[in-house]
């Protein structure tokens, strides 16, 4: 058996342009993209449950869904501005309304609004803490 992967360079530097440092994220944003993920899953297996029940055609099942994942999945990118937190919690407003459909998913909705609050709560105040924190040593 021959080896085949590519010798190993000596040299340490990327081989491109010189990379940058990662962005350091918040307990906030860390918190809120955490539920949005949990929330694209819930939609996703929500939409296949509701399509079961007939409640609605296919189309607008699946298609109210994958707009309702595509939203999320912007939510994720933009939760680290204060104006993308209000456009996820206006989504949090969204999949409240989902009980309108189906109960079940308000029931499903109310709990991540919940985890959405913390996060919104629990991560601005970590956040705080963390600024302070490093000023005080400065």
């Amino acid at each position: 058996m021959t080896d085949t992967a590519a010798p190993h360079s000596d040299d340490s530097e990327p081989t491109g342009a010189a990379r940058r440092p990662k962005r350091e994220r918040g307990a906030r944003e860390s918190l809120l993209q955490v539920t949005i993920v949990m929330e694209v899953l819930a939609v996703v297996f929500g939409a296949l449950a509701i399509n079961g029940l007939d409640v609605l055609p296919p189309a607008a099942v699946f298609g109210g869904a994958g707009v309702l994942v595509l939203l999320l999945l912007v939510a994720y990118r933009v939760v680290r501005y204060g104006w993308g937190v209000w456009f996820g919690s206006t989504l949090q407003v969204v999949l409240l309304a989902t009980g309108f459909i189906e109960v079940l998913a308000a029931v499903t909705a109310a709990v991540f609004v919940g985890f959405w609050i913390y996060g919104v709560v629990k991560g601005g105040q970590l956040d705080a803490a963390k600024r302070a924190a490093t000023e005080g040593a400065s």
